[in-house]
């Protein structure tokens, strides 16, 4: 059965709630679920009963308060926040064994969801662009830890996911991902100037677009899913801290709310997929507004040249990863 498509509304979002399947004894992790699409996407797997859902943030009250609310509306739901800062390796290697370590016999759904946008240009503890190893390269040293739990979920219940939650601005502007972005040289590319923290941001969502096709081309076929998704324009927390939204009354206006964009990453989640290539769960009205539509991914993600060279540069960063 399809799921409805219709305007950008609150009762829109609800009616496409409904019709997502029954998550019972379903085990998801998400990255950043404090506020916005990945508070939304948690409270959502909530509601549709998930065995447990858990919640990958850094310490803070807002992780605290977000790991409350969850529960209160809990029913029959596990709800456990396990510490992980994705601009630290080794924050990221302990959250992974501190799951392993709890038991749980698989992972259904790894959503890597978490993101920052057009920070200063400074390094990690590990040297790399902080944009560039939070948004991506953690996530592929999170789901290289995790992917014998997601293996195990798929042996038992015939399917695992990983979702990756990408941008528009993967695209725009239109440029080849750069190896250097890739390499530890945090504070040492382009300065903290308006286009470069923006090219820098460009260049970590390209980054995690092409570690998701390359992925998708190791685990075609093994009943491990790797979908992707953009939530299009939607108002959430990071436009409050991003240079060039701060401040901009009408870029909340213009932009859709937390629920509509994260139909997109819950489309990419739960809804059947195509499964002969990659693509991507984003908004159908110029990838900004309207209902989640399956679009093929770019060139600029699928060359096998830029996939070769971005999983070498990631293994490099995190270790051997053979899914």
């Amino acid at each position: 059965m399809g799921l409805i498509s219709s305007k950008d509304n609150s009762s829109s979002f609800e009616a496409f709630v409904e019709q997502l399947p029954d998550l019972k004894d379903k085990v998801i992790a998400i990255t950043g679920c404090t506020t916005g699409l990945g508070y939304v996407f948690a409270k959502t797997c909530v509601q549709k009963n998930a065995g447990t859902v858990l919640l990958l943030n850094r310490p803070s009250e807002r992780a605290n308060k977000a790991q409350e609310s969850l529960q209160a509306i809990a029913t029959s739901t596990q709800v456990e926040t396990i510490e992980c800062d994705l601009q630290d390796f080794a924050s990221v290697q302990e959250a992974a064994a501190q799951i392993i370590k709890e038991k749980f016999e698989a992972l259904d759904i790894l959503c890597n969801n978490a993101g920052i946008m057009a920070v200063p240009d400074h390094a990690t503890v590990d040297g790399y662009d902080l944009q560039m190893q939070t948004n991506y390269l953690s996530h592929f040293l999170l789901t290289k830890e995790l992917m014998p739990l997601l293996k195990k979920a798929q042996e038992l219940r015939g399917e695992a996911r990983v979702v990756n939650q990408l941008s528009l601005m993967r695209i725009i502007p239109y440029t080849n991902v750069k190896e250097e972005f890739l390499e530890k040289n945090g504070g040492n590319l382009g300065g903290s100037g308006y286009i470069a923290s923006w090219r820098r941001y460009h260049q970590s969502k390209l980054a995690h677009s092409i570690f998701a096709c390359a992925l998708w081309d190791r685990l075609k076929g093994s009943g491990i899913k790797v979908t992707s998704a953009a939530p299009g324009y939607a108002s959430t927390n990071i436009m409050s801290t991003t240079p060039g939204f701060n401040g901009l009354r009408w870029s909340r206006i213009l932009a859709r709310s937390p629920e509509d964009g994260c139909m997109s990453l819950l489309s990419a989640a739960f809804r059947p997929v195509k499964e002969d290539k990659p693509t991507v769960w984003e908004p159908g009205r110029l990838r900004l507004y309207g209902p989640a539509v399956e679009f093929e991914l770019e060139k600029t993600s699928t060359k096998k040249e830029f996939k070769d060279m971005v999983w070498t540069a990631s293994e490099e960063a995190c270790g051997m990863f053979t899914p």
